[in-house]
């Protein structure tokens, strides 16, 4: 008589947080160390070794020095620049991307109302409003970031300022804007969004609007934004200055119809 075969039990499944650590740990043996720096002495002197990091007021003292050339010199190279409109955006989309295409309409819309186009000066979304812009025969900035992995400037832009540090490069991407474009992005995109933002609000800068582009990709964030104002965190007209469309023109057209009369009157339409 044939004897029925054990079963063999299925291994369980991960849980979601074992995925989590596995992923996360993969991470950082391709990364390496991370680069977190420790004083001389105290709690973090055993951890020094591995870190091989050191926290010093000479070493303090020489990147302060680095932040002030690195403003002194964006200050200075974009200094005569005009009235400018920001685009942010995610470096990831290719040329035949859908988002891409609408940046670069986004960029020859706002050359052709008379602004100049900024932007990270990189790939995707950034390559494609610049190249809107330098098509249409306006003026397309990009500040490029330094990366381990050599971001290059993307060749539409007429004139490029390198960073070293993110936060530089972030102020200079909002100092020298009176408005601001938000297309589809990731983590970066979305730093820089509730960056402008936060400032708007606080009454730091502005008031500047800030157009969301692509009602598909943002409908996520309105609901959480709705969500977070039913729970008080802020009012409903703190956020007045921000819209969302699928029209670059109507974006482009709010910013316009947006600014300080004595501001609109310093651009020149192509």
């Amino acid at each position: 008589m044939r004897q029925k075969s054990k079963s063999k039990k299925k291994p369980a499944s991960p849980s979601a947080r074992q995925v989590w650590e596995r992923s996360w740990q993969a991470h950082w043996r391709k990364a390496g160390l991370p680069g977190y720096e420790l004083p001389h002495s105290g709690p973090g002197t055993r951890d020094r070794e591995l870190l091989n990091q050191i926290r010093s007021p000479a070493r303090e003292t020489a990147r302060l020095k680095r932040i002030n050339n690195e403003f002194s010199h964006a200050f200075k190279a974009l200094h005569p620049l005009g009235p400018a409109v920001t685009v942010f955006g995610s470096a990831r989309f290719a040329s035949n991307h859908a988002y891409y295409r609408l940046a670069q309409k986004v960029g020859g819309e706002l050359a052709r109302a008379g602004f100049a186009t900024l932007t990270g000066g990189g790939p995707g979304i950034m390559e494609a409003a610049n190249r809107g812009a330098h098509e249409a025969g306006g003026a397309s900035v990009g500040l490029n970031i330094i990366l381990p992995h050599e971001q290059a400037p993307n060749p539409y832009v007429d004139q490029t300022v390198n960073f070293h540090y993110f936060f530089t490069r972030k102020v200079c991407l909002v100092k020298y804007s009176c408005a601001f474009i938000v297309m589809p992005g990731g983590l970066g995109t979305l730093d820089e969004l509730f960056e402008a933002a936060t400032l708007i609000q606080c009454k730091k800068i502005g008031p500047f609007p800030l157009i969301l582009l692509g009602t598909r990709f943002w409908d996520g964030m309105r609901k959480w934004g709705q969500y977070m104002m039913q729970q008080g965190v802020f009012a409903q007209e703190e956020l007045g200055f921000g819209r969302v469309t699928d029209s670059p023109k109507e974006a482009v057209d709010l910013i316009v119809r947006g600014l300080p009369g004595a501001l609109r009157k310093r651009l020149k339409p192509i």
